[in-house]
């Protein structure tokens, strides 16, 4: 090889890494190439494109570690997953769809990066939900170096790990990149972030996605934060860009965020005609700035290598990809049978009778509030790896006051006195941005935390669905087992406030039990919420707790403290009532109400079994089947809206599994469709009350 002094000075690299940055451009390229051809042959299902990509994200794969750094990369990021380890063998194995790719098990699309021992971290389809996630990890790093004896568990826990977080310009719109550009830099997280702007989201050009056509511009006066902006498509510039980015983090200054601008030398996929809507002469122009064109130019101008050698470099690719199609076209399939692998944990079953034990009481009885703080309490004693974060769920941000105030420890005083006891390291406040509380929590489940989150009211989750539906429930799932997240969403839910009105009354839990991978528990007594909220934070699977707030003070629902070991298996329903004449299942707020509609009902010769499902996913079907059988007649009474309601799932399984027992057809009492409204008898009219329950009561009775 011929070497100059202009090539030495040009960069800090050997000549021969020179020319394996060329490969490795090379090898993403025409694995791009193939999949393209594969997909026309109807071997493969889809194909996405990181082509134009190449130089940036090889240049900052060179500056980062796998299995010591962490990684959020995004469809586009081929070649450093390729320069960080990942092979042409696990990109094909997942192209075809075969039974052991890597990635997923064939049950995400291509370009799915995944790789545990690597820190590739399985991503979604949907655009900048993984920001913050990087947010989550990055903090753990953080916290980690807080928190010793949970680090001790976890182990492998570097205090210099750099979280890389890719996106492309159009996934700068989604509002949780600007969550979690906020939370990084309140932080001042070690998050390196790169924009890889091909100034196209699929067919909308920069310029009418962001104002000014440039997100750096948006985003250089955020604290902290390093913006480095560069040619994407030049090697030189990326690799010194974000050089100068990981620079910054490694002093600790902050996060950084890296704008390179590359091109996209494909549709957005295998389905999009870019001809469509992009002119010629702006396709012409990203051809002429090719970066793999580019680097192979600079290589032999600058006399770095010869056309011979880099000829060699070329067949050396194009047989290594020849040799990793033959063997994914003769991949088995994956099984039908392996289909619902994964979608909980395999190793922990918090449905299991290891998850109940019973109670051992002390003192007095004590209110919902007191005793799922209590639970709380025992937990962060007894796992270091739990921590606690919210909106306004510490007792107080401004550490040094927190000898002379109160505390706040939540709306409703749940988590009150936690972080006094624990330390701000293990209970804190964060932004008002649901999504990113969700999402961070994911992030430090990954890196082995136990985060317990708290989203204030039910009514305000909504921000947080798509972390919850997308992210959250399917990770596991979706990395055939690979990465999983065991976050607890706690939230407060429901009606019956006087006063609450629409934004601070509302129910919806059958919009989350239509979940895979999600476990939902609504306790209706303090014991109970006690005993599930502790299996929750011990299951290995997330779980969104709803907490009925109308119950969070009753007098009738008070227990003594059960102790630090008392559980109930999920899937566990109590038969609160013993009766002949008809079973009514029931969950939340409405197990009280169904109690004083069974009391009246007793008076008239009508006895009523009272189920108690406690867990909505997984429900106690036995319990509910034993009972129907016993008594002939069923009623279903909860609090959301009757229509579409999670009281038509049961109604529907039980007409249809139970219909030979049935003396009556299967009724439901539930809340009209409308909003809760703010004044008490408005509200009444809207949410269940006691005399219907009875009605409905007598209507099955005398059928």
């Amino acid at each position: 090889m011929i070497h100059t002094v202009q090539a030495e000075k040009a960069m800090p690299l050997s000549t021969g890494k020179l020319v394996q940055v060329y490969r490795t451009m090379y090898l993403s390229r025409r694995l791009d190439e193939k999949e393209l051809q594969l997909k026309r042959q109807g071997r493969t299902y889809f194909q996405l494109s990181g082509a134009g990509h190449e130089a940036i994200s090889v240049a900052a794969g060179l500056h980062l570690r796998p299995g010591h750094d962490w990684f959020f990369p995004y469809y586009r990021d081929r070649a450093i997953c390729l320069q960080l380890g990942i092979t042409v063998a696990d990109m094909l194995l997942a192209a075809v769809g075969a039974r052991r790719d890597t990635f997923s098990g064939a049950r995400q699309m291509p370009n799915h990066w995944s790789n545990a021992r690597l820190h590739f971290v399985s991503p979604s389809s949907a655009t900048g939900t993984q920001a913050p996630h990087a947010v989550g990890v990055a903090e753990a790093t953080r916290l980690l170096g807080r928190l010793p004896e949970a680090a001790r568990l976890i182990g492998k826990t570097p205090a210099d790990a750099i979280t890389y977080v890719s996106l492309g310009e159009g996934a700068t719109s989604e509002g949780e990149f600007w969550e979690s550009l906020n939370a990084a830099c309140l932080l001042q997280l070690p998050l390196l972030y790169v924009v890889q702007d091909n100034g196209w989201a699929i067919s909308v050009p920069v310029e009418y996605e962001t104002p000014g056509g440039s997100v750096s511009r948006l985003v250089k006066n955020f604290p902290g934060l390093f913006v480095g902006e560069c040619d994407g498509t030049d090697f030189l510039e990326s690799y010194q860009r974000v050089g100068e980015a990981v620079g910054h983090i490694q002093q600790r200054r902050g996060p950084a965020l890296v704008h390179a601008h590359t091109v996209r030398r494909f549709g957005h996929s295998n389905s999009d005609d870019e001809r469509a809507y992009k002119p010629e002469e702006v396709r012409q122009e990203e051809m002429r700035r090719d970066p793999v064109i580019r680097w192979k130019e600079y290589l032999l101008r600058e006399q770095i290598t010869t056309p011979e050698d880099l000829r060699g470099v070329e067949d050396s690719v194009d047989r290594e990809i020849q040799a990793a199609v033959d063997k994914a076209l003769a991949a088995e399939p994956p099984h039908p049978s392996n289909v619902f692998s994964h979608l909980y944990s395999s190793t922990v079953d918090p449905t299991a009778k290891e998850f109940d034990h019973p109670p051992r009481f002390s003192g007095d009885p004590r209110t919902m509030v007191d005793l799922i703080n209590v639970c709380l309490q025992d937990e962060l004693e007894r796992d270091p790896r739990v921590v606690l974060f919210g909106q306004d769920v510490a007792d107080a941000s401004l550490e040094q006051s927190l000898p002379d105030v109160k505390g706040k420890g939540g709306v409703f005083k749940v988590t009150a006195g936690l972080q006094r006891r624990f330390g701000s390291a293990r209970c804190y406040n964060a932004p008002i941005a649901e999504a990113t509380i969700v999402g961070r929590a994911i992030g430090l489940a990954i890196r082995g935390l136990k985060p317990v989150v708290e989203i204030q009211f039910f009514d305000y989750i909504w921000p947080a669905f798509m972390q919850i539906r997308n992210e959250l429930a399917t990770l596991r799932w979706r990395s055939n087992d690979g990465f999983s997240c065991p976050v607890v969403i706690r939230v407060p839910i429901g009606g019956y406030l006087a006063g609450g009105a629409i934004y601070h009354s509302q129910s919806g839990e059958c919009l989350f039990t239509h979940i895979p991978g999600l476990r939902v528990v609504m306790p209706s007594t303090a014991l109970d919420a006690n005993g599930l909220l502790r299996t929750a934070i011990r299951s290995a699977d997330p779980v969104l707790f709803l907490e009925p707030k109308h119950l969070y003070r009753q007098t009738y629902n008070r227990s003594p403290n059960p102790g630090p070991d008392f559980m109930i298996p999920f899937g566990k329903g109590k038969r609160v009532q013993e009766g002949d004449d008809l079973t009514l299942v029931t969950y939340g707020s409405l197990v009280h109400r169904s109690l004083q509609a069974a009391k009246a009902l007793a008076k008239e010769g009508i006895n009523v079994e009272i189920i108690d499902l406690r867990s909505l996913k997984p429900y106690d079907w036995e319990m509910i089947a034993a009972s129907v059988r016993k008594t002939s007649r069923a009623l279903v009474v909860h609090e959301d809206c009757i229509s579409w309601g999670y009281g038509a799932e049961l109604a529907a399984r039980i007409a249809d599994e139970l219909f030979e027992h049935l003396d009556a057809p299967v009724k439901r009492v539930g809340g009209q469709d409308c909003w809760v409204p703010y004044h008490p008898t408005l509200e009444a009219a809207i949410l269940p009350q006691v005399d219907e329950i009875i009605d409905c009561c007598h209507e099955l009775a005398s059928y």
